[in-house]
């Protein structure tokens, strides 16, 4: 059995961390000793004089209230004592100051200093830490005011930066000097760490350095920090000379990057410099750091590289060479897999590696927006021809510069082709890179996605980045979806799912750019969706045999774009007759008629359902098309009733399509009434009713427990509804006098016979017909009222509503109950 990594490497790695536990252990065992021996030792209870009986051990003390430690007390007040002295002194210094001779000064300065730097010896040979640590902090900073003081009175001529660099330099090696000689003082040390950090930083400031300079000065003390952080005393020490060099490496590689990236041919030599440094102190830095420092740090390490390398092929390159210049500099990270780096450096190193790749694709993305995207600009002048007859004048894009973009191809076709390879030589990957990483089989499939994804992007945009002619890019982008699709097929006969989902997502997405290409010119629309549907149409075929190993979506997908190119198919025949929109919607209605019978020949598949949702989109659009002309319209909706029957033949469709076959027959209906100015739309329908209503009365007969709208709702509504329109339009009383009363006498045999469809169909036309009879009284009524007598009324209710609320929501129950009763 072959191990990732080899048994000899993560031996030497267990070690590695058991020794690292070890040092961690021992180290909280000594600052527990340490706290263990500064807390006062517990009292103890005073003997029991003799006759006084002791008290008994299970009696539980309570104390009033619980007492303020004594070593928390003796700290704030230390502290505070602390405190108040180094602002006397300051203000000594400031204020003072010019009231004394030279000699006072000195003598007075010398005496405070020398006496508060000696007396943390003498406190601390007496025990008294907490008391010394307050003095040496007070003796830091009587030091830095002595240097102050020193200046304003010694070298008043000097200037600022450069006297504050000495001074930084001084103190820092002053303070370690000080902190050795009293190791028991945990201030001084992290304080010359802190000093050490202006020393180079001042010194460019003072000699007005250039930006190269003042870059190296802060690598220079990030190098310092590091080593200090490797080799220093004290965990304080360690942590403060680790943030110290975080810190100025940061600005550092910042400053370095910034000159990297604006220089010239010859001038990019100094900051790749710089940067290489940077990457050298951030490895040594974290070669034996933690986990996550070690791979943040290797992180960092690689970018720098990156930035230092690519910053001077850059110089020496074209401009829109650029990025091809990083990525390949991201490229050679990848040898880090067989580096002698520790572990975690080295999968920061990838990861480096990993974004600079990343960022490099990114940068292509533009390209690939505007290939995809640029169709749609010209979708209000179809078949107008192409400007210029290239490719970019086909995306609207003729006036674009695509100096920056002209390599995006380049970067797209680099990256997909080793993502497609690591996706075939996976084996020799995982075992290559076992000393880094162990990546699992969920790399390997987004490792195949990524790579079909990239390499079908620079495909697509090679085309409109060499500005090639019309006719090539839309050749170029049918071929693409059609190898997507075989793709597709092909990795779902292997079960590789991420592989197919990413082939047919990016195949969608090619066929909708390569359809809004097509349509700047006629021959190219019928050549490109007659193509695209053959395409499409044998992908469902193929995967619907596979229906085992594939998932719904993958079967559905292909079929619902094959139909969806018969639609625009429909739609462009149309507009090459030179047909109305309204004369084309029976040609529409072509695609739903083959839905539907795809429908009944996939019974059960998972394509089924989408694919006649998308036959009825069609129909739907088709009806859109008619509305202009009433009687196409009414004969699109019988045509889409008709198909709505057709459908409700099949039993797992009867209930939906059934009801939508009804709706449409007696929507056409009206239609057709109203487009003939029909004025006594019952001598049409009542025709229809009345056999209904003899249907639905033997259909109860035979079937007891069938529902009053599968009985009569078809043959009332046939004859209601359109008797209400025209009675809301005629001014005479007449029609509305006979349709109440037909209203009210079906309401009453709903209630009666109690059948649901009845009463509430009644009950509906008969408030609409009360409304619209009572609606100008009503108006002349409100137009009298007063204006606030209606939002009055209108609290008034909601305040009745609202008290006797339960009660209403109990009726409503109840009315629901008696309802749902109801056949």
């Amino acid at each position: 059995m072959e191990h990732v990594p080899p048994p000899a490497e993560e031996l030497a790695l267990l070690d590695r961390e058991l020794a690292r536990l070890d040092a961690r252990r021992m180290q909280l065992l000594t600052r527990r000793a340490w706290l263990m021996s500064v807390l006062q030792p517990p009292a103890t209870p005073p003997a029991s004089q003799p006759g006084r009986p002791a008290p008994a051990a299970s009696a539980p003390s309570f104390p009033s209230a619980a007492p303020v430690p004594p070593r928390s007390a003796q700290n704030v007040l230390l502290t505070l004592g602390g405190l108040l002295l180094t602002i006397a002194a300051i203000a000594f210094t400031l204020v003072s100051w010019g009231q004394m001779g030279i000699g006072g000064r000195s003598a007075v300065l010398a005496l405070v200093t020398v006496a508060t730097l000696a007396a943390p010896a003498v406190l601390l040979r007496r025990g008294l830490s907490s008391t010394a640590e307050s003095l040496g902090a007070l003796a830091l900073v009587l030091m830095v005011l002595d240097a102050y003081a020193l200046h304003r009175v010694a070298a008043p001529d000097t200037g600022g930066p450069g006297f504050a660099s000495a001074a930084s330099a001084v103190l820092a090696v002053l303070w370690a000097a000080y902190g050795l000689a009293l190791g028991k003082l945990r201030l001084p040390l992290p304080m010359a760490v802190v000093s050490v950090q202006f020393t180079l930083v001042l010194w460019t400031w003072a000699v007005g350095a250039q930006a190269s300079v003042f870059a190296g000065a802060l690598l220079l003390t990030a190098a310092l920090d590091s080593a200090i952080a490797l080799l220093g005393k004290g965990v304080a020490v360690r942590a403060t000379a680790a943030v110290g060099g975080c810190l100025s490496g940061a600005a550092g590689l910042v400053v370095a990057l910034a000159l990297s990236v604006s220089a010239g041919t010859a001038a990019a030599v100094t900051p790749g410099a710089l940067l290489l440094a940077g990457a050298a102190v951030a490895l040594f830095g974290v070669w034996r750091a933690p986990k996550e420092f070690a791979v943040a740090g290797g992180l960092l390490a690689g970018l720098a590289v990156v930035a230092g390398v690519g910053g001077a092929l850059r110089a020496g390159a074209a401009d829109d060479w650029s990025v091809p210049a990083y990525l390949l500099c991201g490229l050679v990270l990848l040898t880090a897999v067989r580096a002698p780096l520790p572990r975690p450096v080295g999968q920061g190193v990838l990861w480096a590696s990993g974004a600079v790749v990343a960022g490099s694709v990114l940068s292509a993305a533009p390209a690939v927006a505007m290939t995809l995207l640029g169709p749609v600009s010209r979708l209000t002048a179809v078949w107008s021809g192409v400007p210029e007859g290239r490719a970019r004048g086909a995306l609207g894009m003729e006036g674009v510069e695509w100096s920056q973009l002209s390599t995006a191809p380049v970067i797209l076709l680099v990256v997909a082709g080793l993502t497609g390879a690591a996706y075939r030589w996976w084996t020799w990957c995982v075992r290559t890179a076992g000393a880094v990483g162990s990546p699992g089989a969920a790399w390997r499939g987004a490792a195949g996605a990524s790579g079909l994804v990239l390499g079908w992007a620079g495909l697509l945009v090679l085309p409109v980045a060499l500005d090639a002619p019309y006719p090539v890019a839309v050749v170029v982008q049918s071929v693409l979806v059609a190898a997507l699709l075989a793709v597709t097929v092909r990795a779902v006969r292997r079960g590789a799912d991420p592989v197919a989902c990413a082939a047919l997502v990016c195949a969608v997405a090619g066929a909708v750019s390569a359809g809004a290409l097509s349509l700047a010119v006629e021959p190219a629309t019928y050549g490109v969706f007659g193509a695209l549907l053959v395409l499409f149409g044998a992908a469902a075929v193929r995967t619907r045999a596979d229906a085992a190993r594939v998932t719904r979506l993958i079967q559905a997908v292909p079929a619902c774009a094959a139909v969806v190119c018969a639609m625009v198919l429909a739609g462009a025949l149309g507009a090459s007759l030179e047909l109305a929109a309204y004369r084309a919607a029976p040609l529409m209605l072509v695609v739903p008629t083959v839905t539907v019978l795809l429908g009944a020949r996939l019974r059960g598949g998972p394509s089924a359902l989408p694919v006649e949702l998308t036959g009825a989109v069609a129909g739907a659009v088709a009806v859109a098309m008619a509305v202009p002309d009433a009687p196409f319209l009414a004969l699109v909706l019988a045509l889409c009733g008709v198909l709505a029957a057709g459908t409700a033949v099949r039993a797992e469709r009867r209930p939906t399509a059934g009801y939508l076959a009804v709706f449409l027959f007696v929507l056409a209906t009206w239609v057709r009434l109203s487009a003939s100015d029909v004025s006594a739309p019952e001598a049409y329908t009542l025709p229809v009713t009345v056999p209904a209503l003899v249907v639905g009365v033997l259909r109860r007969r035979r079937d007891p427990v069938a529902s009053s709208w599968t009985a009569y709702g078809a043959g009332l509504a046939a004859t209601l509804m359109p008797s209400l329109f025209a009675a809301w339009v005629d001014p005479s009383w007449v029609r509305p006098l006979l349709l109440g009363v037909a209203a009210l006498v079906i309401t009453l045999a709903g209630a009666r016979l109690r059948l649901q469809a009845l009463l509430l169909l009644g009950g509906a036309v008969l408030a609409m017909d009360a409304l619209h009879e009572l609606a100008p009284y009503v108006i002349q009524v409100v137009g009298a009222l007063p204006r606030w007598l209606p939002p009055a009324l209108a609290g008034l209710l909601l305040l009745v509503v609202g008290a006797t609320y339960e009660q209403r929501l109990r009726d409503a129950r109840r009315l629901k109950d008696a309802l749902g009763r109801m056949r």
